[in-house]
C-alpha cells in the first residue's frame, strides 16, 4: 500500500471504467478523492460504495468545469480520464461529427483543466495525470479522430510541463497510454470493432494482443504516480499487463 494520506485527488471521468477503478484505488490508499462525472446517479453509487468519497456532477466540457471543481477541493493529484467513445468504423464510412468526437471531449477537457492548473495555478508541487491511450502511439485505423486526439493530450501534458517549468510554478504534468482494456466497457467496444474489421473472434484477437492491460493496472499506476510524483514529471508512460514504460 502507498501512502496517500491527507492528499487531495480530483478524478474527472470518475464514474465508470478506468475512471471508478482510479477512485477505488486512491480510496483504498488513504487519499481524499472528488469523483466528478456527468450524470448523478452513478456518482451517488460510488459514494454509497466507497463512503468519503466526494462527488460533483458536471460536464466536464464546460469552460467553468475546472473552476467549480477546484472550488470544490484543490487536488495535490488531478486526473482527467474523461472522455466520448470513438466510432468504431473505418475512415470512409464516419461522418465528420464521428470522426472530430475526441476532439470536441478528450481534447476539450485536457485544454480546460490542464489550462486552468496552469492559470490558477494549483498549488506547487501538484501533479497532473492525463489518462490518453495506446492508440496515440500505434494509431486506431477503425476509430476516426481517436487516436490523434489521445495523442495531442500526450502534447498537452508536455507543453504544459514546459510552461510549469518555464513560469517556476512547480507543476509536473505526465500522460498515461493505456493498450486496449479487455476488462473495461470502452475495451469490449474496440475489441468487438476489430473483432469485426479483421473478421476473426474477439477471443482471437484478445489472444494476439500483448500483455494487455486490466482496469486496475491503469489505476494502479496513478497512484504510483501519485505517490511519487518526481516520477511524473514531464514524462509519458505506456500501461500494458506488464506495467509501467516511458515513452520513448
Amino acid at each position: 500500500m502507498l501512502s496517500l494520506t491527507d492528499k487531495n485527488v480530483a478524478v474527472i471521468g470518475a464514474s465508470r471504467g478506468v475512471g471508478r477503478r482510479i477512485v477505488e484505488a486512491l480510496h483504498g490508499n488513504a487519499a481524499r478523492v472528488l469523483a466528478v462525472a456527468r450524470h448523478d446517479e452513478p456518482l451517488r453509487r460510488l459514494a454509497e460504495e466507497w463512503p468519503g468519497t466526494e462527488v460533483l456532477a458536471l460536464d466536464a466540457t464546460r469552460e467553468d468545469a475546472p473552476a467549480r471543481v477546484f472550488d470544490v477541493l484543490l487536488p495535490d493529484t488531478l486526473v482527467i480520464g474523461a472522455g466520448a467513445f470513438p466510432a468504431a468504423a473505418p475512415l470512409h464510412e464516419l461522418t465528420w461529427g464521428e470522426f472530430a468526437a475526441n476532439w470536441e471531449s478528450d481534447v476539450k477537457i485536457a485544454f480546460h483543466f490542464v489550462k486552468a492548473a496552469l492559470t490558477r495555478p494549483l498549488a506547487k508541487g501538484a501533479t497532473v495525470i492525463l489518462i490518453a491511450s495506446g492508440a496515440a502511439l500505434a494509431g486506431s485505423p477503425i476509430s476516426g479522430g481517436y487516436a490523434g486526439a489521445k495523442r495531442t493530450q500526450i502534447f498537452i501534458a508536455n507543453y504544459a510541463q514546459k510552461e510549469s517549468d518555464r513560469l517556476g510554478l512547480g507543476l509536473r504534468f505526465t500522460a498515461l497510454a493505456p493498450r486496449i482494456m479487455p476488462d473495461t466497457e470502452l475495451g469490449q467496444h474496440a475489441v468487438a470493432g476489430y473483432s469485426r474489421y479483421l473478421d476473426i473472434s474477439a477471443a482471437d484477437f484478445i489472444s494476439s494482443m500483448e500483455a494487455p492491460p486490466k482496469s486496475t493496472d491503469v489505476a494502479a499506476a496513478v497512484v504510483e504516480l501519485a505517490a511519487n510524483p518526481d516520477r511524473a514529471k514531464g514524462k509519458a508512460f505506456i500501461v500494458s499487463g506488464k506495467g509501467l514504460q516511458a515513452v520513448p
